[in-house]
């Protein structure tokens, strides 16, 4: 047995025995599906990931030896966008139910969220600095650090104790501006938000029935968004603003307008309500809003549920794309030293292969392997810029990698793809989920996002 698996399993040991307490063998079952997962990345994922610096060329998702266990083990993460004064803040506040309190997220109907917010569970109530957020190895924010200054600047953590935060991390954002230059943020914005989206548990994007303007940053967002459709939830937001005849027709222009954003077969769920704690309008569509309302908590509910099998999946997804990253590698480095020959110049050579993989079948060639997906390819000017910085000298093919004793790392990571993480996705289901490490213990942390008035 791997060592860090065998020190996982004796952690839940003493978990089992701690304070003369017996878990459930089901509970201990799915606590050893955690460290297992974090085996199979250490064994069969990370070591592709570091010898073709896999990080260099898309920087998110699993990065550093500090972070891989807050990664995996981090609380789900629900992310909001949107146009400014839409009610995301609002929307954040009705579900902690901080209205009127001390802790309310400040709203208005102009622009006020200036700042990524992040609102997280803690032992008391206090205001975190970006910066702070960036320097704690312990949390899973460090990687932000890379977007500079100017950025951690607009960064804050509010923590409180609350029951339905010590499972759940909710992230607000700056609303989309349009007619504002990308460049007079101050910070790479499209990029920060990609890091949020790559990590985000479900995407809440909202928007007010009388701001449906699609620009620039929307359809840029979108297309960030792209290949995570299923976490998409769009939320038609203060609709008890329109009676119901115009509302029928703001819901299909809403479609009308994303249509061309979203390019699936099925539409990602709209969910119709007023998301605060006033009482709807008169003469509008209560019963709906209120099931609306209903549907949304339990979406809601279930990603707080699915947590292991999420976080499964995300480290599969993440084992394809290093696998498909090491092939490519692998195949620009044939090309390479065939082309090369006795008498070629490096620098050209390596300049006409990367200028047109095409013309050399790279991406083609790749294509052609078991298991590759063509929607699963990194973009082709990606490696470019990967090349111009690591001088391509400085790898070797996979063949080198394989060795008697160990196997071959190709094999390896295959092996978790097909066989080791989907079985690890059975387990993970055929059991109900204790609490997790970090978070509360006890009948409370059973409780579900809950309707808090209007209810009956």
């Amino acid at each position: 047995m791997p060592f860090r698996l065998l020190m996982g399993c004796c952690f839940v040991l003493c978990m089992m025995l701690e304070g003369g307490r017996y878990m459930e063998v089901r509970e201990s079952v799915y606590s050893l599906t955690w460290f297992s997962l974090l085996d199979i990345y250490h064994t069969a994922i990370k070591p592709l990931e570091q010898i073709y610096k896999y990080n260099e060329l898309r920087q998110h998702e699993v990065t550093g030896n500090c972070t891989v266990y807050g990664e995996i083990t981090s609380k789900p993460m629900v992310l909001f966008l949107g146009p400014w004064s839409v009610g995301k803040s609002s929307m954040i506040n009705y579900l902690l139910g901080l209205h009127s309190t001390s802790q309310e997220l400040y709203t208005g109907a102009e622009p006020t969220t200036s700042e990524y917010t992040v609102v997280m569970h803690g032992e008391k109530i206090r205001t975190v600095e970006g910066i702070v957020m960036a320097a704690d190895s312990s949390r899973s924010f460090s990687p932000l650090e890379k977007f500079g200054q100017g950025f951690l600047e607009r960064l804050v953590g509010i923590e409180m104790p609350h029951k339905l935060l010590e499972r759940v991390t909710f992230v607000d954002t700056p609303g989309i501006i349009e007619n504002r230059k990308q460049q007079e943020r101050g910070y790479p914005y499209n990029e920060v938000c990609q890091w949020f989206i790559d990590r985000a548990d479900l995407i809440f994007l909202v928007f007010d029935p009388t701001k449906l303007d699609v620009g620039g940053e929307l359809e840029m967002l979108f297309r960030q968004m792209k290949g995570r459709e299923s976490q998409i939830r769009i939320i038609l937001n203060k609709a008890d603003n329109l009676a119901t005849q115009d509302l029928m027709r703001v819901y299909g222009a809403l479609f009308w307008s994303m249509a061309p954003l979203i390019n699936v077969t099925e539409p990602p769920r709209v969910y119709v309500s007023s998301f605060w704690p006033q009482e709807y309008a008169p003469e509008t569509s209560h019963e709906l809003f209120k099931r609306e309302e209903i549907s949304l908590l339990e979406d809601l509910n279930q990603v707080i549920e699915n947590q292991l099998e999420n976080k499964i999946a995300f480290i599969r997804q993440h084992g394809i794309r290093v696998r498909i990253h090491a092939l490519l590698v692998d195949r620009y480095l044939q090309t390479y030293y065939d082309k090369l020959g006795w008498f070629g110049n490096p620098y050209e050579v390596l300049q006409d292969i990367v200028s047109d993989p095409d013309k050399y079948y790279i991406f083609k060639s790749i294509l052609a392997k078991t298991n590759v997906s063509k929607f699963d390819l990194p973009d082709k000017e990606a490696y470019q810029d990967f090349f111009g910085v690591n001088p391509i000298a400085s790898f070797k093919q996979l063949s080198y990698h394989c060795s008697w004793s160990g196997g071959c790392l190709l094999d390896k990571i295959e092996k978790a793809i097909s066989h080791e993480l989907p079985a690890l996705l059975t387990k993970a289901a055929s059991g109900p989920p204790p609490p997790l490490p970090g978070t509360c213990e006890g009948p409370g942390c059973e409780e579900k996002p809950k309707n808090r008035w209007r209810r009956q």
